[in-house]
């Protein structure tokens, strides 16, 4: 097939192969149209590749000329090995949508509706935005709301109730809706993040993972209002599905949640007393990766501003010891956030007993190394206030190296 000679006009001008389907952009370029749609909706170009222009309208229209042109050459080279392309199925319409949509309402139709609508979303980008753009976040966020059992509810209806919910949270999912939808979605619908926290408390494994990237996405772009009213119950599952692990998306989406949302209000304590700190301390010992290393130390360094989360980090046999260990061994950044973390104990919660275990577990030491070696200026002052703050109580433990003595912070 290399030594075949194809037509240049044949080939997709983004990814140089035949196309399948082409289509016809405004500006009178044809690609195949899977290329095309990627650029515009996955990549979130609006211009057009060859010509650079201004896309004011993403409708294609099929090149059904060339399209048969293409596949009367691939049956004239099937003995080189080059199958025909198949017709490919029309696209779907706003109406087929909106009938799909009207159908899902209703409880006899429901699941083979929704399952229709995966079907499409799993088709095309063009699917899921014209999916999107009819209204369907706001129709299987109901169906999620709607899936409490009820006590009349018999156990067939609760197990389709159930299923549809897991269908329509798929769903929602896989299409990836865009900042403005969710932040409609959540206007219209202010129960919805309390829809998905029992979905957490009461889902299966991968149900559970998908409402915990959809959280991810909506506490990214809500209004803060939402954020300052949330209920403990959200923490305390979201810690769950860290500890749980159910998944490397679900687990790096819960880290990110509790980076969105401790700053605000009273998130600190509330995220304290769900047993946050114990869960990052745990997947710190356990994660190697630097990433979610950083994210945990960042959330770490935010619940150590209040004093719960400092006294679940103190209770926790490996605490300090962790975080001292991360600094200068994963990346500047999270060097500073481990130095925040032991800068917060040591102005807030340094004990006779607590000064004893950071010199036991080396902290004064790594303190040192930072101030003696190529940290960032932002780490080394970190480290001299807190050798400052306690000199009286470390100056003369054996723990300093002798060569660090003469240039050990004092007041």
């Amino acid at each position: 097939m290399e030594d075949i000679d194809i037509p240049r006009y044949f080939l997709c001008p983004i990814s140089l192969e035949i196309m399948r389907d082409p289509v016809t952009l405004c500006t009178g370029i044809t690609y195949d149209r899977e290329s095309i749609e990627r650029w515009i909706f996955s990549s979130k170009n609006m211009t057009c590749p060859v010509t650079k222009q201004p896309l004011p309208d993403t409708e294609v229209t099929p090149n059904h000329t060339l399209r048969r042109l293409i596949q009367a050459w691939c049956t004239i080279n099937a003995a080189n090995g080059i199958e025909r392309i198949p017709t490919p199925k029309p696209p779907v319409d706003k109406t087929q949508i909106a009938k799909l949509l009207n159908e899902v309402q209703i409880p006899q139709s429901q699941l083979n509706s929704l399952q229709k609508l995966k079907s499409l979303i799993s088709e095309s980008e063009r699917n899921k935005r014209c999916i999107e753009s009819a209204g369907a976040a706001t129709v299987l966020a109901a169906i999620i709301n709607n899936s409490s059992p009820l006590i009349e509810e018999s156990f067939d209806d609760f197990i389709d109730s159930a299923r549809a919910s897991d269908e329509a949270l798929t769903i929602l999912h896989h299409l990836q809706i865009s900042d403005e939808a969710l932040q409609h979605l959540i206007t219209r619908n202010s129960d919805f993040i309390g829809s998905l926290t029992r979905v957490l408390q009461k889902g299966n494994y991968q149900s559970r993972a998908y409402a915990t990237l959809l959280l991810k996405s909506i506490f990214e772009v809500v209004d803060p209002v939402h954020l300052i009213s949330l209920k403990g119950d959200i923490f305390k599952e979201i810690v769950q599905v860290l500890q749980d692990q159910i998944s490397y998306q679900a687990t790096k989406a819960a880290l990110q949640i509790l980076v969105e949302l401790c700053p605000w209000g009273r998130n600190r304590v509330k995220a304290s007393e769900a047993g946050a700190v114990p869960a990052l301390v745990e997947h710190i010992i356990e994660n190697s990766e630097r990433r979610a290393c950083e994210m945990a130390l960042a959330v770490l360094d935010n619940l150590c501003a209040c004093a719960e989360g400092r006294a679940e980090l103190l209770n926790h046999s490996a605490g300090i010891a962790i975080v001292s260990k991360k600094i200068l061994r994963v990346s500047n950044f999270a060097s500073e956030k481990g130095l925040r973390i032991l800068s917060s104990i040591a102005r807030f919660s340094a004990t006779p007993n607590v000064l004893q275990e950071m010199l036991q577990v080396g902290v004064v030491y790594k303190l040192c190394l930072v101030v003696q070696g190529d940290s960032t200026v932002k780490a080394k002052d970190k480290a001299k206030e807190i050798l400052i703050l306690h000199s009286r109580a470390w100056k003369n433990s054996p723990c300093i190296p002798h060569h660090f003595i003469s240039s050990y912070p004092c007041k």
